[in-house]
């Protein structure tokens, strides 16, 4: 009996005409026929719902909207009455994802189930729309269409912050990686999540909690937003020059469809009143009751023929002339439209999240893969599938992980042989691709550091003089008494050695005569002995 009453409770939703629970907006009346409820304040509100989740593609955002400006939303109690209460993100995520708004019936999109037996009440699981029993569209009045339902639902997929297990890249955010959500792991594929601890950095450690492996890469977010920043921007410089050619090419090409068309319908129109003029001449005359219908339909073809003429001619006076490509004060003037953008883009005038939502309409993907350890390789995906490939320079500890260091040295050695300055070298190793280990560029301290470590010098300058006559400086003292200099210094400070500095040196000289030496030989001699003592 249970079986029997579930196919048949089945088979009438098959039919569209199982009575389930309405939404909010969606009545039965007293025939069973769901309608649209009798009250336009609380269609209007719903149709604002979803326009507004169109504009912000947020929920939160339009729970922050109707906040704003003081707007409840319509819903219902227990027993079906209409309320209006103060907005929330469940309700409104109730109203975006239920199907019967888009006008369709839906059985079967939830799923319930007892883990365990103790278990009172079972578990309520929501299958993706594949996955539905039952879906029958145009069953119910439409407040949005199929499509746009089925956009709000990739958006809100694509909102949902769980990027590190289902791949999915939520809304834009206020953070400093502009690429978050997008940026793809080259090596094992799984979305790269953003620490912005010790810096902001994309890393791969999808596999690390699982499998207990170690982080497959990481790099610096900085490089790589720089770059994509810049592929976009050099995407979209030319961009308005070639719509307008293409919309003019679009333009030039309809015309030509159209006046092929004109005159296919003339062509025919022609055709069939001389078909008609030629039985009109070879009738006889006796019959008239057969030359008046063929008369009438000459007749009626000669005046289609005939307005179809004049319509022609209206046309072609009416036609717009040809449209001519830019003048190129105009192609100027958008190509400066063009460079102008990267200077709004690092202004106030653009959001963090404001501009992530830019590049998102652009890019759908970004794959990183560190190839060398001063490197990585990086494939922009944009939106129609085509792919831009770039290297990004990635900061390296010390110069020498540097793969072009020793070449980078034996330049500097060219270049200051030259007589080049430190700027001017670091400008033209610039140029020719070498870089610092934490920079793009090269610096002049990297280039100095260089130098000097290679014993380069600008200006040579004299060294000051290691002898003096008739006197010994403190390393020469201690190294003839096989002291060590601190040992000198040590009695100096103590007033042991009485010694005062050179005016023009500012060293401590001692006399060279033997017998300063065997006084300082003796005083060694005597710390010795009271040392062991």
């Amino acid at each position: 009996m249970q079986a029997r009453m579930t196919a048949g409770l089945i088979h009438k939703a098959e039919r569209g005409e199982l009575a389930l629970r309405l939404p909010t907006g969606l009545v039965r009346d007293g025939r069973g026929r769901v309608l649209q409820i009798p009250n336009q304040e609380a269609q209007a509100r719903l149709t604002l719902v979803f326009d507004t989740f169109l504009q912000c593609r947020s929920a939160s955002k339009v729970v922050e909207a109707f906040n704003a400006h003081h707007l409840l939303l319509p819903r219902r109690d227990c027993f079906g009455a209409l309320l209006w209460k103060p907005p929330s993100v469940a309700a409104v995520l109730s109203i975006l994802k239920h199907p019967a708004y888009a006008g369709a019936f839906t059985y079967g999109r939830t799923r319930s189930m007892r883990h365990e037996a103790a278990q009172v009440r079972p578990s309520i699981t929501r299958l993706p729309l594949e996955q539905w029993r039952l879906c029958l569209h145009d069953v119910y009045p439409a407040s949005i269409s199929w499509a746009t339902f089925i956009q709000i639902q990739a958006m809100l997929q694509d909102n949902y912050a769980e990027y590190d297990r289902n791949n999915t890249r939520g809304i834009p955010r206020p953070g400093k990686a502009l690429v978050h959500g997008l940026v793809s792991c080259g090596a094992g594929g799984h979305t790269m999540v953003v620490p912005y601890k010790n810096g902001t950095r994309y890393i791969c450690h999808s596999l690390r909690q699982p499998s207990r492996v170690p982080v497959c890469q990481y790099i610096a977010a900085d490089p790589v937003d720089t770059r994509v920043v810049d592929a976009c921007f050099q995407a979209l410089s030319p961009l308005e020059l070639d719509v307008y050619a293409q919309t003019l090419a679009k333009r030039q090409h309809q015309a030509e469809r159209l006046a092929q068309a004109h005159a296919q319908h003339l062509e025919r129109l022609r055709s069939e009143a001389a078909s008609g003029e030629r039985p009109c001449r070879h009738v006889d005359p006796d019959h008239r009751l057969v030359a008046a219908a063929l008369e009438r339909t000459w007749e009626l073809a000669l005046q289609a023929l005939k307005q179809a003429e004049a319509a022609e001619v209206q046309r072609a006076q009416a036609r717009p002339p040809p449209a001519k490509a830019l003048a190129s004060e105009l192609q100027a003037a958008f190509r400066a439209l063009g460079q102008k953008r990267p200077e709004l883009w690092s202004t106030a005038v653009l959001s963090q999240a404001q501009r992530k939502a830019f590049l998102r309409c652009l890019i759908d993907q970004v794959v990183m893969h560190r190839a060398r350890r001063d490197q990585g390789h990086t494939r922009i995906v944009w939106r129609g599938g085509e792919t831009t490939t770039c290297e990004v320079p990635v900061a390296v500890g010390a110069l020498t992980d540097l793969p072009t260091a020793h070449e980078m040295a034996q330049q500097i050695r060219l270049l200051c042989a030259q007589g080049h300055s430190d700027h001017a070298m670091a400008q033209q190793l610039t140029q020719q691709g070498y870089r610092s280990p934490r920079r793009a560029d090269v610096l002049s301290s990297t280039v100095k550091a260089i130098r000097l470590k290679l014993g380069l010098m600008h200006t040579r300058s004299p060294s000051h003089p290691r002898q003096v006559a008739g006197d010994c400086t403190v390393p020469q003292l201690a190294q003839t008494l096989g002291v060590t200099p601190h040992w000198v210094y040590h009695h100096i400070k103590r007033g042991t050695i009485a010694i005062s500095r050179d005016e023009r040196t500012g060293w401590s000289l001692f006399p060279d005569p033997p017998e300063t030496l065997g006084t300082l030989r003796q005083l060694r001699q005597d710390h010795r002995t009271s040392g062991r003592s």
